[in-house]
């Protein structure tokens, strides 16, 4: 869709306001109740639940290697908001791997919530890149801080009072906007980002949370939850392989 930055910051923000609107009126969400009872139960000497917490450790290897490149190629980036937005999605990587091990060495509400605080740093970053690529670069960096604002806030709202909707409307309707911003051209000069692969990563990620006890019924050795860090940590990949493309790129020159 050929927009100019304008049009495309206005629509971005219509959307906002809109998905805002469906968090704030729609019906309160309950959490399953059984949301913590996790399929591998394993300990490994004094680790407990060992595989689920385990298995964050690939989030954090990308996002330090993430986190190398930008600093290694900080001068390369022409583009102030794609290096800032790329460094809070490699940053907020790291910042999972920590807070998902802290949740699921003791599964309790409490600890999901630093779980889920955690997962907002690394959305938020992922956000602003991808409206820094599709939308306008001044866009950027405001889209992530406040996507950060709304994912913090969605996690106290369910805390808080139980209801879960802010944040699945935060996950997957971010996610949506993401799959919009797709019918965006991408703008020139921007990190080639493939939006598409990220979302597929994040839609694998979903259905193996969801296979979580039939998986590990299957195998006995590796449950869906354990698959799904892993899997979910290749939504760096698409980002990474921009860096290192646009890097290639600029040296054949």
């Amino acid at each position: 869709m050929k927009l100019s930055p304008p049009a495309r910051e206005t629509l971005l923000v219509t959307v906002t306001v809109l998905l805002a609107g469906v968090a704030w009126l729609a019906p309160p969400l309950a959490q399953d109740p059984h949301f913590h009872a996790f399929a591998d139960q394993r300990a490994f000497g004094p680790l407990d639940h060992a595989m689920d917490v385990l298995s964050n450790l690939p989030f954090a290897l990308w996002g330090l290697a993430g986190l190398g490149l930008v600093f290694a190629r900080a001068g390369d980036l022409a583009s102030v908001a794609q290096r800032r937005t790329a460094m809070l999605f490699f940053a907020g990587l790291v910042v999972t791997a920590a807070c998902s091990s802290w949740y699921h060495l003791a599964p309790t509400d409490a600890n999901l919530a630093i779980d889920r605080f955690g997962m907002s740093f690394a959305f938020a970053g992922l956000m602003g890149l991808a409206v820094a690529t599709r939308v306008s670069e001044r866009a950027g960096v405001p889209a992530a801080l406040l996507s950060l604002v709304l994912g913090l806030l969605s996690v106290w709202v369910w805390h808080r009072g139980g209801n879960l909707m802010p944040w699945a409307v935060y996950q997957f309707g971010g996610m949506a906007l993401m799959l919009g911003l797709l019918g965006l051209a991408r703008l020139p000069g921007s990190l080639p980002v493939s939006w598409l692969g990220v979302l597929l990563v994040y839609g694998a990620a979903k259905l193996l949370e969801v296979a979580d006890h039939p998986l590990f019924d299957a195998t006995g050795w590796i449950s869906g939850h354990s698959l799904k860090h892993i899997v979910a940590s290749f939504a760096a990949w698409p980002v990474l392989q921009a860096l290192l493309a646009q890097r290639g790129q600029e040296l054949a020159r």
